[in-house]
């Protein structure tokens, strides 16, 4: 009889990954590091604009591109692929903000309605021509990051194998968000944190929003073939949420963001190995623990720092008494 949790091997689960078998899952680590590193460098502006549902929207309407784009080209070239998610996610940006504006509905009823309908679409697209476009449910909701390593031939720069084509894409997708974000740096925080401001500086924040929302996109698609549609709102946000929990200024999120990404990858991995589970699954719980425990020791917003700061609070002296004298001292 199976049990729900498989007696620990140490040598299978911890050594055998970076030893016998790192052939294969040193390009699974490596995959799931650029994918999260990209979905939580674009994530942390999502964050910031409170717009976390829309990256939400975005993964999962880019499933109707993906098929529309590859049935009107016939082909799978990611050249297609990345312009059929552009197209979706950019639709599915108006859609919301057109159904926003021209009704009483809300924002975050307009995301559910565009995400939710664009997404039934994009499954019922896939059930009737999956044998056609060499997609199926399960890879679309979960991902095969586990084949990663299958994805031949390498790509090879001279004599130096750079790894699987999917990797090198991500890599390359990493490189660049990562790119973008340095040169525009100061046109992204202006227009996330103040439109107005952004538009008095001469930066139009319109622009700067369908830009962010195109390279959301790029992220997700290629992300989608490794964590699948439902996995990647995880990797757009947990990154950025554990590192906003630990440092309050953003380059420091950044870096504590691809940290994070390095970390709930490899642990993922070997959580995987141990369960016998989803690779992408396990790495976003090993990313959620890592939340978790940021979210309890946080030396600035973990739940330990507040406790101790309302024990310190002296009996019978109220905890408006004790802020006004720290804020007289």
């Amino acid at each position: 009889m199976n049990t729900f949790i498989p007696p620990f091997d140490f040598h299978r689960v911890i050594v055998s990954p970076w030893t016998a078998d790192l052939a294969s899952y040193g390009w699974i680590m490596l995959m799931g590091f650029f994918v999260a590193t990209a979905c939580g460098l674009v994530g942390n502006y999502l964050m910031l604009r409170r717009m976390a549902l829309v990256g939400d929207a975005i993964s999962h309407s880019v499933l109707p591109g993906l098929v529309i784009a590859y049935l009107l080209a016939g082909t799978r070239h990611s050249t297609v692929m990345f312009l059929g998610a552009l197209v979706a996610g950019v639709l599915t940006t108006v859609l919301i903000e057109v159904i926003h504006k021209k009704s009483r509905v809300k924002q975050d009823a307009a995301i559910g309605i565009t995400f939710s309908s664009l997404f039934a679409i994009g499954v019922i697209l896939v059930s009737q021509f999956a044998s056609k476009i060499d997609l199926d449910q399960e890879c679309v909701l979960y991902g095969e990051i586990g084949s990663i390593p299958l994805d031949m031939p390498y790509v090879q720069l001279g004599s130096l194998v750079l790894g699987p084509p999917t990797l090198v894409r991500m890599a390359v997708v990493a490189l660049i968000v990562a790119a973008l974000i340095l040169i525009f740096y100061k046109e992204l925080l202006v227009s996330s944190f103040d439109p107005g401001l952004a538009f008095a500086l001469g930066i139009n924040a319109t622009f700067v929003h369908y830009s962010l929302m195109s390279m959301l996109s790029v992220v997700v698609v290629s992300a989608f073939e490794s964590v699948g549609a439902i996995l990647v709102i995880a990797m757009l946000i947990l990154p950025g949420a554990t590192a906003s929990l630990l440092s309050r200024r953003l380059p420091v999120i950044f870096l504590f963001t691809v940290v994070h990404a390095a970390l709930s990858s490899v642990m993922g991995v070997h959580f995987a190995l141990w369960l016998d589970c989803s690779i992408a699954g396990a790495m976003v719980v090993m990313g959620t623990a890592l939340f978790v425990l940021a979210w309890i020791f946080s030396p600035t917003q973990g739940l330990l720092r507040r406790w101790f700061s309302r024990t310190q609070v002296e009996p019978g002296e109220t905890a408006l008494q004790h802020g006004e004298q720290r804020a007289v001292s």
